[in-house]
């Protein structure tokens, strides 16, 4: 695929900055991805290393969404294809590893809406049941028909996958996720984990905001420092 620099520029950059963001932030260690959508057919995934270790030089790879992965990119990164393949809506996404999300789903369970970060995800948010690596197709196509139009997929032992209208966005909430999780955790610790403190469907409504630059200023501290924010 042929892409104007100035626009293949600030796709790099932005998966560049996403990566290290998601790194800083605890949300991914050795392993994790990320990427954002070029267009209707294709998109952009970050280079296949330890997202802190990215540097800028570093570029990423473009990859078809119905052809075979390149050569040296992650074999789960066929999650991406089949969640670009069936939601057109969807401009960016995440692959996490993230702790607290890791012991719920450890033992298949995964966090509720409890408080203002988690009534961005569905009540029940969907488990991917099943701790292997994602790296058939046949794998990927479940966990994107698992996340079906939702934002979230969380797979049992293994972390999670966001999905959201822009890499950004995707970045943000795979924090607000990972709270939810750490909220859930200590809930059910203290023995305080009951339907009481569920949010309501209105309450989830009226506080999943994305107004008054919510998205953004999330984005803004998880980005700061970095040598490419801009």
């Amino acid at each position: 695929m042929t892409v104007d620099d100035s626009i293949d520029t600030a796709f790099q950059r932005e998966v560049r900055v996403a990566a290290r963001a998601l790194a800083r932030a605890g949300l991914v260690h050795a392993y994790g991805h990320c990427s954002v959508r070029i267009g209707h057919d294709w998109f952009l995934v970050c280079t296949a290393k330890p997202m802190a270790l990215i540097v800028p030089n570093d570029n990423g790879t473009i990859v078809a969404i119905d052809e075979p992965l390149p050569a040296g990119v992650l074999g789960e990164v066929r999650i991406h294809q089949a969640i670009y393949r069936s939601r057109p809506d969807v401009s960016g996404i995440a692959r996490t590893t993230p702790g607290d999300l890791m012991t719920l789903s450890a033992a298949r369970c995964t966090p509720r809406r409890r408080h203002g970060f988690g009534a961005y995800f569905p009540e029940s948010i969907p488990l991917w049941d099943d701790v292997r690596l994602a790296r058939t197709d046949e794998r990927a196509r479940g966990i994107a028909e698992t996340i079906g139009a939702g934002n979230v997929v969380v797979m049992r032992g293994n972390g999670a996958v966001v999905a959201a209208a822009s890499l950004k966005e995707a970045v943000v909430l795979s924090r607000y996720l990972e709270d939810a999780a750490r909220v859930e955790l200590q809930l059910r610790m203290a023995g305080l984990a009951t339907e009481a403190c569920v949010l309501t469907e209105a309450e989830a409504t009226e506080r999943a905001v994305r107004g008054g630059g919510i998205i953004e200023r999330m984005w803004e501290y998880m980005t700061s420092g970095d040598p490419e924010s801009v």
